[in-house]
């Protein structure tokens, strides 16, 4: 495991924010169970509370520890298929256990595996879910390369992973929880439902 990797680990598991390279875009991340770390981040990128935000795992079950069952269609059709990938999945999430502002006050939560070795060293390292918003002020441009990074965003976190994203295009959002399933953002991948 490279420097870079056990650095971020360490900083997510005392609570800090990391940016990091994914398969998509440049993420910025803290762990999923720290609610100071979570308003802290979206604090940082002036994220509307209401907004809610994506979740990056490094398995299903990883992701399951925090939502309702996973359907066996979503597993069939989509989680099969495309993970790991840019493919974020809307599923009915454990209120309990998954802070509000990650929700968005809803009870739904998006989630991922990225197709990307560091970040997934990373969460896998951490061991627990990593918020995965892209690395930019609320409503900037979505940052696909290290050069794209707002120096003044690089000054509010507390450690940078370098590397490269691979597809450098937006993840595709389906929305499972409603029936026809809804594709919330096209991405890069093209899906659609009847």
């Amino acid at each position: 495991m490279n420097n870079d990797i056990e650095k971020a680990i360490k900083v997510l598991k005392d609570g800090g924010i990391v940016i990091f390279p994914t398969d998509t875009a440049f993420g910025i991340g803290c762990r999923i169970d720290n609610k100071e770390a979570i308003q802290r981040l979206f604090r940082i990128r002036k994220r509307p509370e209401t907004q809610a935000t994506p979740v990056l795992v490094d398995t299903v079950k990883m992701a399951q520890d925090y939502l309702y069952p996973i359907p066996k269609e979503v597993i069939d059709k989509l989680i099969e298929p495309y993970w790991p990938g840019a493919l974020t999945i809307i599923l009915n999430s454990k209120i309990d256990i998954v802070p509000s502002l990650v929700r968005g006050g809803t009870n739904t939560l998006g989630v991922r595996i990225p197709n990307h070795k560091t970040s997934r060293a990373i969460i896998r390292g951490l061991g627990i879910p990593v918020l995965g918003p892209s690395a930019n002020f609320h409503g900037q441009n979505t940052p696909y390369h290290f050069k794209d990074l707002d120096p003044k965003l690089i000054k509010l976190v507390d450690y940078i992973v370098p590397g490269e994203c691979t597809i450098k295009k937006a993840s595709t959002v389906i929305d499972c929880t409603q029936s026809p399933w809804k594709v919330v953002r096209q991405g890069t991948l093209s899906l659609s439902f009847p």
